[in-house]
């Protein structure tokens, strides 16, 4: 898979792609934890950033779709670029004002997550457009979701690098200024400039009118639940075992996890459907959460953060086949930014269901919430199985020659999956 790997990235545009994204996406991908230190740095409670955080993560959630509908519609410089920076201010406007006046604060954090680009989708988008065989944009989903890993790894080293070296204020600044460049540094490629979406039918419900797009929907907003609420209690349990450098190492610990399994996922070629899979990388998942119960010291505590990540990025990843498999006609950049939604969603709900719980029973309850969470999930994969099983129809992923931008190809992927 790594000589897969190398041929991707050797594809012209590809490795650009992908690195622009991942470095536009660090201020999202890191906004849970840098609110979360600043909240504390501030002098706020658990509960208030909890909420700050959740506040940030249903903003992101209602403009995803919305954005990711637009680009669909507009293409991807007109929408993804102002997005960014219009985000951006909003978290400066949270870093300098504080968390006085509260409403303030709110406002600006609604904001940024309101206005977070889908890159995260219009690079899904692209990735047909640059590689076109079936096999390789596969593959590149899966290097899509250990690349991620990548980030979610630093990411948090990042933030407590910036907090120790400056402060959390400064942090929440320099991220987003490095995200808007990630930003630009995507759409002006030929790319981005060139890609179309297919023709599409007008309805609002637009991607939601997918079957098996509602049932991923259903079951990652619990998977996000999790990993929301470990972003809380692992706070919870590094201010009792050694402060913020021991919560960098615990969510560092969960992104290299995930960036494990996901390498090792991605070390093989898969044959048959993907449904099956999926559930059984939920189910994987869920169990994994379950012996952050012990909370050992930090150094084990950090290996069982790890393996909570392990199935994480496979579990991903063998979603986005599902959602090439189930976007209708002209919705691809919208399905997959509904998917980052949901999960988004998720992530909010599980911060701010674990603050209270902490505040209430303490850590290790904090740490309940992820393995029920990851069960409900399941619960959810197993009772759509159905569903998910019939691809919907029109399922394609449109793409722009670049020698002609203005006209659109919309080569029809087969069921079977290869990442």
């Amino acid at each position: 898979m790594a000589a897969g790997y190398l041929e991707i990235l050797r594809a012209r545009h590809a490795a650009r792609l992908l690195a622009g994204t991942l470095v536009g996406r660090l201020p999202n991908a890191t906004a849970a934890i840098a609110i979360v230190l600043f909240v504390r740095a501030e002098g706020g409670t658990y509960s208030l950033a909890g909420a700050l955080a959740a506040v940030y993560g249903v903003a992101n959630a209602v403009g995803q779709p919305l954005l990711g509908r637009l680009v669909d519609l507009y293409g991807q410089p007109r929408v993804q670029l102002p997005a960014a920076v219009v985000s951006a201010l909003g978290m400066t406007v949270f870093a300098l004002a504080g968390l006085e006046p509260i409403a303030l604060a709110y406002l600006a954090v609604i904001v940024a997550g309101l206005f977070t680009p889908p890159l995260e989708g219009g690079l899904r988008a692209l990735w047909s457009s640059v590689l076109r065989k079936e096999e390789q944009v596969h593959t590149a989903y899966a290097m899509d979701a250990v690349a991620q890993e990548v980030m979610f790894t630093v990411g948090p080293l990042l933030v407590t690098l910036c907090v120790s070296l400056w402060s959390a204020s400064a942090a929440l600044i320099v991220l987003n200024v490095i995200g808007v460049l990630g930003a630009l540094w995507v759409v002006v490629s030929p790319p981005s400039r060139a890609w179309r979406s297919a023709p599409r039918e007008a309805h609002w419900l637009g991607a939601l009118r997918s079957p098996g797009i509602l049932a991923l929907l259903g079951a990652f907003l619990f998977v996000g639940i999790a990993l929301g609420s470990i972003t809380v209690a692992a706070l919870s349990y590094a201010d009792e075992n050694g402060g913020d450098a021991v919560y960098g190492w615990l969510m560092a610990g969960v992104g290299l996890g995930a960036l494990v399994g996901g390498t090792a996922y991605g070390a093989r070629r898969w044959n048959g459907v993907p449904e099956g899979r999926l559930q059984v990388l939920v189910a994987l998942l869920a169990v994994c959460y379950v012996p952050l119960m012990l909370m050992p010291g930090p150094v084990a505590m950090t290996a069982l953060m790890a393996l909570a990540g392990v199935f994480l990025a496979p579990a991903i990843a063998c979603s986005f086949v599902l959602v090439d498999r189930h976007a209708l006609r002209g919705t691809v950049t919208e399905a997959f930014s509904w998917i980052v939604t949901t999960f988004m969603v998720g992530q909010s709900l599980g911060a701010a269901a674990a603050g209270p719980v902490v505040e209430w029973g303490g850590t290790v309850w904090g740490f309940v919430v992820p393995g029920a969470a990851g069960a409900v999930s399941l619960l959810v994969l197993l009772a759509t199985g159905r569903l998910l099983a019939v691809p919907s129809g029109g399922a394609v992923v449109a793409v722009s020659s670049e020698n002609d931008p203005n006209r659109a190809v919309e080569p029809r992927f087969s069921s079977v999956d290869r990442a």
